[in-house]
């Protein structure tokens, strides 16, 4: 199966034969793949060179002459470091483009923390008006790129080694809105409802095989579907939700307040941890470090406030022994004292 990077050069170089609007602007990183259709296009596939704040800005007059520009390079490089160019360039203008990053939290630890971006979810949250696509397998990759290319907006399509083994039915509805969360499993009526990010699937499936719990599958995130989070715990006086994002931990957390105000509920935020690993690894074992998950990992996971009219409480720790929710999720007590854990062991 070729990487979701591979099939968007592929899909890519397809589209710009097809649509005169597109373009393609590329800083350095990413070139060789598209030597074949920048001899096609000369002019519609640019190269700035190691120049990151140069690649939003040319995008960003592109897209106001009228183009189409799909910008691409590794995530760190596309929204970290022009992060301003981001912010005004497009943003300000009113300029629509497509960025596609590679490379997602840690898909590349040689190249070393110049190369990782778990927080480049979280930064565009400081910006309005982005669609942000994380797709968990190429063929997801390809439906959200296509669709993002022909379509308008402004996009965030965040691609990575990490896949899942089988493809979601993903994409916008028939209105044109982008795809919400689909309901893989359905859990009983006091069951925790666990959302599973992109290339997180597969192994939160795997975490929850003998667990009752509702799945929500999440290639789409911005804007974050709060009808299906709503309609999950449709009915309950209280709610226990689990966020299994492949970025930084509790990036959707206050998303996942906004859609239950009115529902007393507990949240458990899992994702890449904010402390820095300085041990590059592959990024198998960034993966197992986070407890995103590996065998006998440990991972902290302060399951944020609970949200409740009667008060907010704080956390204590225990053990779970398989996946994500045993002890996280288990006892029901009502009352504002109940304590949560926040310190996850997977064996």
């Amino acid at each position: 199966m070729d990487t979701m990077r591979e099939r968007f050069t592929t899909i890519t170089s397809q589209l710009l034969d097809g649509q005169t609007r597109l373009a393609v602007v590329l800083a350095e990183i990413g070139a060789d793949g598209f030597t074949e259709a920048a001899r096609r296009h000369p002019e519609r596939v640019v190269n700035v060179g190691i120049r990151e704040q140069l690649l939003v800005g040319v995008g960003g007059g592109l897209a106001l002459s009228g183009m189409r520009p799909i910008l691409h390079t590794f995530a760190s490089f596309l929204v970290e470091r022009p992060f301003e160019q981001l912010k005004l360039d497009l943003g300000h203008q009113g300029a629509e483009a497509v960025l596609v990053s590679a490379n997602g939290s840690y898909d590349w630890p040689a190249g070393g923390y110049t190369h990782m971006a778990p927080g480049d979810v979280a930064l565009l949250d400081t910006l309005e008006g982005w669609t942000v696509h994380v797709p968990g397998h190429p063929d997801e990759a390809e439906v959200l790129l296509r669709e993002a290319a022909l379509g308008g907006g402004r996009v965030y399509l965040r691609l990575s080694n990490q896949t899942n083994s089988v493809p979601q039915k993903v994409g916008s509805s028939r209105d044109g809105t982008p795809g919400g969360f689909l309901t893989l499993r359905t859990g009983s009526a006091g069951a925790p409802v666990v959302v599973a990010v992109g290339p997180m699937l597969d192994a939160t499936l795997a975490a929850l095989e003998d667990t009752d719990a509702t799945v929500l599958y999440a290639a789409t995130v911005r804007p974050f579907d709060h009808r299906a989070l709503r309609r999950a715990v449709e009915g309950r006086a209280s709610a226990d939700v689990v966020l299994v994002e492949p970025y930084l931990r509790g990036t959707s957390a206050a998303r996942v307040a906004e859609a239950l105000e009115t529902v007393p509920h507990r949240l458990l935020a899992l994702g890449t941890a904010p402390e820095e690993l300085r041990r590059y690894g592959e990024w198998e074992e960034h993966v197992a470090a986070h407890g995103l998950f590996g065998p006998r990992t440990t991972l902290r996971a302060p399951l944020g406030t609970r949200r409740q009219a009667r008060g907010v409480h704080r956390c204590r720790s225990t053990t779970v022994r398989r996946g994500l929710i045993d002890a996280a999720c288990s006892a029901r007590t009502a009352g504002p004292t109940r304590r949560v854990p926040d310190l996850v062991t997977v064996p």
